[in-house]
């Protein structure tokens, strides 16, 4: 089946900032989360395909190969599908059977010891943690639970019953590989009865079938760093399964979603929120208190103060991420003229005595230019 189209799959259009893929893929990993549809496989696979599809658009020169060549820009092993189970021991084992393949060796070349390097590593892991908008902008530390193949207690990661061993392979004599003359080549293949570890298991673990490995479930503490943003990834290299044979274990990448706040809104380090006025504090001017990530500040309202008039208050914003020292974005605050929808008889009265003392609609010299224009339209 042919893959649908990164934009068309996060519901974006072409020349869509990444503010607003960033928004449109955590709009989708919420709505799609396995955690939220469990055992829904129609899900999961929607799941996968908005993680896909952000992972490429998300990224300024992946994005623009896919403008200019699609997917065809990804079908030669540089597709960019996230860090997901296997994604780089797939790639390394193609290359690792080309030149096993024709040179008798791993990816180190000709000669040297056929068994070096043999241990096949652990699957990266991906978990996606939703931080609130507080958490992500300060940084924390959260403890996580995982279901990863780790090894097995009872075997110690073998693969053998209690009492026995790994034994050399019998079809490879312990080198992991089968060796084949044609013609002027000797070629090396991976030793099929053993999968290229040189050792089998004949009486294998029954807690792990043989494997050496086996499902856990593992808490983890994960330091959420100050400043975050939406939909990147932090590394906890080592965290992700085990490896086989000695192979070393994989990573486990910490995918961000940051909830919603019902004030603030995020630009990337600047912090946004609307605050609304009385009409009789944005003629006369006033002090307002106003809501802050460091708690309530004061923000003086200057007389003639028009609707939509945006404040600036510096170093109120998101921490810069790894700045050192650290440094901040500003918040800016948006204040509007709260009209309201119903007054009580004294306001009325007051109101329709203004609107008498005024005369005529507008008599703010800076604003008489519009409806001059007016005035001349229908002359």
């Amino acid at each position: 089946m042919s893959k649908r189209d990164y934009y068309e799959v996060l519901e974006v259009a072409k020349g869509a900032s990444l503010e607003d893929i960033k928004k449109a893929y955590r709009k989708k990993a919420v709505q799609f989360h396995p955690d939220k549809n469990p055992g829904n496989k129609e899900a999961e696979e929607k799941f996968k395909e908005a993680t896909e599809a952000y992972s490429v658009l998300s990224d300024a020169e992946n994005r623009a190969k896919y403008d200019r060549f699609g997917h065809a820009a990804f079908t030669q092993g540089g597709g960019a599908g996230g860090f997901q189970s296997g994604d780089f021991s797939g790639f390394e084992d193609i290359f690792g059977d080309i030149f096993s393949t024709f040179f008798g060796g791993g990816m180190g070349g000709m000669g040297g010891d056929p068994r070096r390097g043999r241990g096949r590593a652990g699957n990266d892991l991906r978990y996606d943690m939703e931080l609130l908008f507080e958490e992500a902008a300060f940084g924390c530390e959260k403890e996580i639970t995982i279901g990863r193949r780790s090894k097995c207690d009872t075997c110690s990661g073998s693969g053998a019953a209690k009492g026995s061993a790994r034994e050399r392979c019998p079809q490879c004599e312990g080198a992991g590989q089968i060796r084949v003359q044609q013609g002027f080549f000797t070629l090396a293949r991976t030793c099929h009865a053993c999968g290229g570890a040189g050792e089998v298991v004949k009486n294998p673990c029954t807690a792990c079938s043989g494997v050496g490995l086996k499902v856990k479930e593992s808490k983890l503490k994960v330091k959420v760093p100050a400043g975050v943003d939406n939909g990147q990834r932090l590394k906890m290299r080592g965290e992700g399964e085990a490896g086989l044979a000695g192979g070393q274990s994989g990573d486990l990448y910490v995918q961000i979603l940051i909830d919603d706040h019902p004030i603030f809104q995020r630009q990337d380090h600047e912090v946004i929120c609307e605050v609304p006025i009385a009409f009789t504090a944005a003629v006369l001017g006033t002090e307002l208190e106003v809501p802050s990530l460091d708690g309530k500040l004061k923000l003086k309202i200057p007389a003639g103060t028009p609707s939509g008039k945006v404040f600036r208050i510096k170093n109120k914003g998101i921490p810069i991420l790894g700045s050192n020292p650290q440094r901040r974005g500003d918040q800016h605050v948006r204040v509007y003229v709260h009209v309201p929808k119903k007054v009580s008889e004294e306001e009325r009265e007051l109101l329709e005595k203004l609107a008498t003392l005024q005369g005529s609609p507008i008599e703010d010299e800076s604003d008489k230019g519009f409806f001059n224009k007016v005035k001349d339209m229908f002359s």
